[in-house]
């Protein structure tokens, strides 16, 4: 492998943990020193012990999506276990290192450069192609949360607005939908045939995604995508598609 050097930071045990969750620094002086650097050197440790290291971005983080991710690469190759890293990217940055000078080995400042934003870190040894095909169609559909820019417009029909029971009707004007009771159904006031709950390019507010819930609307996606690569023994830096 193509090291050029550590950093100077101390050598701390490693945690006996597969996978590096995001990482919270609420920790003061001397602990909170020793608990970055711990992280760093946890990256530098998988860094050299693996083949291959990608970066990888994410849209719409769920725990229990990324779940399924940690659990797949948990089986070990060659005894040796996958590890994914996701918290404070300047941490991730000085481990790899950001100039020539500093990296921790030759062409990493590029990775270290492209950390930014939503993204994370994989370090295995499992065949290229296996690795980039698990990800290439990592696409899930979810529930948007508040805050979220709606892509399309949805209207709710009166029709499925009637599925529901009278039960529903309180609930459902605290959302801010115009309902009534009609035959022990719910339905919109004035016999007005659809409801909007947002239009293309809106930002959902809580009540809205609530109702998109209620009526089964997935307007956001789970996505990874795999940024650039890295490899350990030709120090080879490639940008992904």
């Amino acid at each position: 492998m193509c090291l050029i050097s550590y950093a100077d930071a101390p050598i701390l045990p490693l945690s006996p943990s597969i996978v590096l969750h995001t990482v919270h620094l609420t920790q003061t002086g001397k602990k909170t020193r020793e608990h970055k650097a711990r992280i760093v050197n946890d990256v530098k440790e998988a860094i050299d012990e693996h083949d291959t290291l990608y970066l990888f971005s994410y849209e719409n983080m769920r725990s229990d999506r990324f779940k399924d991710v940690r659990l797949h690469f948990r089986d070990e190759v060659d005894g040796k276990s996958s590890r994914i890293f996701l918290g404070k990217n300047k941490l991730l940055q000085l481990a790899m290192g950001r100039t020539p000078e500093d990296e921790h080995a030759e062409n990493l400042r590029k990775v270290a450069a492209l950390t930014s934003g939503s993204v994370g870190l994989l370090a295995t040894s499992r065949p290229n192609q296996e690795v980039e095909s698990y990800f290439a169609d990592m696409v899930e559909e979810d529930f948007a949360r508040a805050g979220a820019t709606a892509p399309k417009t949805v209207s709710i029909p009166n029709e499925l607005v009637g599925n529901f029971p009278s039960s529903m009707m309180e609930q459902f004007r605290k959302l801010g939908m115009p309902v009534e009771v009609k035959n022990g159904r719910v339905s919109l006031v004035g016999g007005v045939e659809e409801y909007r709950v947002c239009k293309e390019g809106q930002i959902l507010s809580a009540e809205a995604c609530k109702i998109l819930h209620h009526f089964g609307y997935k307007l956001a996606e789970f996505r990874v995508k795999l940024v650039c690569k890295w490899n350990a023994t030709s120090c080879k830096f490639q940008k992904m598609s």
